[in-house]
């Protein structure tokens, strides 16, 4: 029998069993988040299923306003100071865990299926990574390091970089399929520039609202005034970009990075202590949600591809992450961990698969590859959400950047 609740008595459930399940988590060792995906799956449509669709539609506005604090949140951690104490070397850092997860799931899709659209969609979306999975074990263990500090620029720029490389993957396979379909080729430059300005219009609407959002935050007192003024930036930025089709996730973190260098020091350490008292309740809502939407009995399907999808995307960031690292001032050891902490992987990731299908539908034959690479990239991302934050909280101890009591 379905339990039936209102929206707001199933938040308010969802809210104490993510919070019992969270201490349930840690009693065994494990981040309190994985408790709070628990909880979701337990009352979602694989569980109890306490939400309607219309429900869940309703509550939409929770999980992007908890990215977008989230994605601020990282934003504030890249000052100027810090970046150039990490140098240049965190940009090849960047680029070769991403374009190794990208080269490396393509090739392994490719040797196994011989389908080339379907390779290079594939491991387009093997970059991506979940910032919310690591910023959350950060902040839950109170993380502090080289370590943490290369893992917050990472995921800062992970999306931008495979945004540019998906946009740069989907041309080409469109163009290979319309061939083959007999349509009219499509020109890639002109498939690429969707991408580029996409994150273009990201960065000015960020920097425009992030200029005005560190004036007034000058002009407030207190801090449940300058909580005001940060919810309102927040909301209306991820609103502006959904609205327009742009990155929530960039324009948060443009705010959050012009903010920790455009204000005072005073103001930046009153207004993250204010925002430091609510990222528990997003973090309970944002991986409840989420855990509301994964379907577990997806991984029977997962297949031989996704396995492989798997295997290669952990052994690109892991084995880019080490190279890319060499040219940085970090140790063996935080060498050998970083990779770790970069397999999360879920929103960005779902929501480029699905415009894989709505894009490659207008394609006839093509229907198929995009239904395909939506099954995959959904069941993959049960499992990176499972052990991606494990991982990052096993590197993060092993670098000694937290210490368990």
């Amino acid at each position: 029998m379905v339990l039936q609740l209102s929206s707001i008595s199933g938040l308010g459930l969802l809210l104490l069993c993510g919070y019992l399940c969270g201490q349930l988590a840690r009693a065994f060792k494990l981040p309190a988040l994985i408790g709070y995906l628990a909880a979701g799956v337990l009352l979602g449509k694989s569980g109890l299923h306490i939400f309607s669709t219309h429900q869940l539609e309703q509550l939409s506005f929770i999980p992007s306003l908890s990215l977008g604090c989230i994605a601020f949140l990282i934003g504030s951690e890249l000052q100027l100071s810090s970046l150039k104490k990490l140098g240049s070397g965190i940009i090849v850092v960047i680029l070769a865990e991403s374009f190794m997860a990208f080269f490396l799931v393509t090739a392994a899709i490719f040797f196994f299926t011989g389908n080339l659209p379907l390779s290079l969609l594939l491991g387009a979306l093997a970059p991506a990574t979940a910032p919310a999975g690591t910023v959350a074990i950060i902040q839950e263990y109170r993380a502090k390091g080289t370590l943490t500090k290369a893992l917050y620029i990472i995921v800062a720029f992970d999306d931008g970089l495979a945004v540019i490389i998906f946009g740069f993957a989907l041309a080409v396979s469109k163009a290979m399929l319309s061939a083959s379909a007999d349509m009219p080729t499509l020109s890639i430059l002109a498939e690429l520039w969707k991408p580029l300005q996409e994150i273009g219009l990201s960065l000015a609407l960020g920097t425009a609202i992030g200029c005005f959002f560190s004036w007034l935050i000058r002009k407030t007192g207190d801090g449940k005034d300058k909580l005001i003024v940060l919810f309102w930036a927040v909301l209306f930025a991820v609103g502006i970009a959904e609205r327009y089709h742009l990155s929530p996730i960039i324009v948060c973190m443009t705010i959050g990075f012009l903010f920790t260098n455009i204000c005072e020091r005073s103001i930046i350490i009153r207004t993250r202590a204010v925002i430091q008292q609510v990222m528990g309740l997003l973090f309970v809502l944002f991986f409840g949600m989420a855990g509301l939407h994964l379907d577990p009995t997806l991984l029977p399907d997962l297949g031989l591809i996704g396995i492989i999808y798997i295997v290669a995307r952990s052994a690109g960031k892991l084995i880019g992450a080490w190279a890319g690292a060499t040219t940085m001032s970090m140790s063996l050891t935080e060498r050998r961990y970083l990779g770790l902490g970069l397999l999360s992987q879920a929103g960005v990731a779902i929501g480029l698969a699905l415009l894989v299908t709505q894009e490659l539908s207008h394609i006839p034959g093509a229907e198929l590859i995009g239904l395909k690479i939506l099954s995959v990239i959904t069941a993959t991302s049960i499992v990176f959400e499972i052990i991606g934050p494990i991982a990052a909280k096993y590197a993060l101890l092993k670098t000694g950047d937290i210490q368990e009591d």
